[in-house]
């Protein structure tokens, strides 16, 4: 088993206990790598770790979303389409509550890639925002081109994110919540549909934060 596969067990196993201690430091999950390099004579050791790719699409509000725009933020990214006709729903309705915790604090936001673009234009996602009743000053819901969302979300999320013929609606999709911290790493994986698990990562995000939170589970 690979360090993430342990460290995505290990955070599986502390999210099915549904307690999160205060002094608990969230894990820094995907590939590692440890480097050695000698300084003032003496080895020393430090770790590069997985982080996300450069990327630039465009959000419900026509603006360019990049890495630039969650410098020095935390966010939450998860993949989905408009008119998914299965999980979408409910994974939308929990990260409501994510949004509805955060919508006023300056170091927290929400990522959502649709996974399919020719569909899921700007007009129809500036739609989706309004009927949600959220802003892109918080929740940026993205397209953009096809490949690069797939890639994005396969080598960087490191989540399923592809069109499937065989799948409802035709594409097929992780329905997890990922938690980047400011340096681009993932902290936390979230299970999207399951209320529980949105309590944790609700939690998890004050971890990220200078600035503490009074949401209410």
């Amino acid at each position: 088993m690979n360090k993430f596969n342990r460290s995505f067990l290990f955070l599986l196993i502390l999210s099915a206990c549904g307690e999160v201690k205060s002094t608990y430091e969230l894990p820094i999950l995907g590939r590692s790598e440890v480097n050695e390099k000698v300084v003032n004579g003496e080895t020393v050791y430090d770790t590069t770790y997985h982080t996300i790719a450069d990327f630039q699409f465009v959000n419900q509000d026509s603006n360019l979303v990049s890495n630039e725009t969650f410098s020095g933020k935390v966010y939450v990214a998860d993949f989905f389409f408009t008119s998914c006709p299965t999980i979408c729903p409910v994974m939308k309705q929990q990260m409501l509550r994510v949004y509805e915790a955060y919508k006023n604090h300056p170091e927290v936001a929400i990522l959502s890639h649709s996974i399919d673009p020719e569909y899921d234009t700007v007009a129809l996602l500036h739609d989706f925002a309004e009927r949600l009743g959220v802003t892109s000053d918080t929740w940026h819901f993205v397209t953009g081109d096809k490949d690069e969302i797939y890639e994005i979300g396969e080598k960087s999320y490191m989540v399923v994110a592809n069109e499937d013929e065989s799948a409802p609606g035709g594409f097929i999709h992780s329905g997890a919540f990922l938690l980047i911290d400011q340096k681009r790493r993932i902290r936390g994986v979230y299970d999207g549909t399951v209320p529980e698990q949105v309590d944790i990562l609700i939690q998890d995000i004050a971890r990220l934060t200078t600035k503490k939170t009074d949401a209410k589970l």
